[in-house]
């Protein structure tokens, strides 16, 4: 098998349990589609604009929804005694990585396609914008990549679920930070060329930060 059969092989795999179970996905539309509602009505009572504040409530329903992701990203295999045949397999663990990554990317995915609408009618904003979605992605990738290198660091001590996010947003920060910029200027009809630089941040992050966790990932899974 090629390296790209083994990484898709291992995102099959959690796609297929993942449609079995619907516990991630659910728990995670759920979770982000009580957040935005929460903060509709919080800001319709004490914000005029709700335009001002429509991007950072985005991009908090995006990470803590994902955070819900993550934290059950190698929980299954770790709670039936399968990460260790995980890490036996005759693979390089990079494709480990890469499969579980591109999983929790799949995921975040398919609520964002599903929340985006609807908060786009709530918050009366339109997010239909290519450069948007472009915005989107990249967040989305960056968060996901970092996240699924520290769910695996996590998943081995006993408070992982507390642990995971102490150790992922203070990474994740610059990324949000430039998210949220970014999604702002588009709302408020910026161009292009006056948030060409956070999109580049996020860009860099992206890069960096996935060279990072392929390099490292091997001895992160290490008890």
């Amino acid at each position: 098998m090629s390296f790209l059969q083994k990484v898709l092989a291992i995102v099959q795999k959690d796609v297929a349990v993942e449609l079995r179970t619907k516990e991630m996905l659910s728990s995670m539309f759920v979770f982000a589609l009580l957040v935005i509602v929460i903060f509709n009505f919080a800001f319709e009572l004490r914000i005029e604009n709700v335009r001002q504040v429509a991007p950072g409530v985005l991009w908090v329903t995006f990470t803590f929804a994902g955070m819900l992701g993550l934290n059950r990203s190698f929980v299954l295999e770790k709670d039936k005694g399968c990460l260790e045949g995980l890490l036996l397999c005759p693979v390089d663990r990079s494709a480990i990585y890469f499969g579980k990554m591109l999983g929790n990317v799949i995921f975040m995915t398919m609520v964002e396609a599903i929340i985006l609408p609807i908060f786009s009618v709530l918050f009366n904003v339109s997010l239909f914008h290519p450069v948007l979605l472009l915005i989107v992605v990249l967040g989305t990738l960056g968060f996901a990549g970092v996240g699924t290198l520290f769910s695996a660091m996590a998943v081995h001590t006993r408070a992982r679920e507390v642990m995971l996010p102490v150790l992922l947003f203070p990474v994740v920060v610059p990324a949000m930070i430039a998210a949220v910029k970014a999604t702002g200027g588009i709302l408020d009809g910026q161009l292009f060329s006056e948030i060409a630089h956070w999109v580049r941040l996020l860009v860099a992050f992206d890069v960096i930060f996935l060279a990072i966790s392929f390099m490292t990932f091997d001895y992160v899974v290490e008890e």
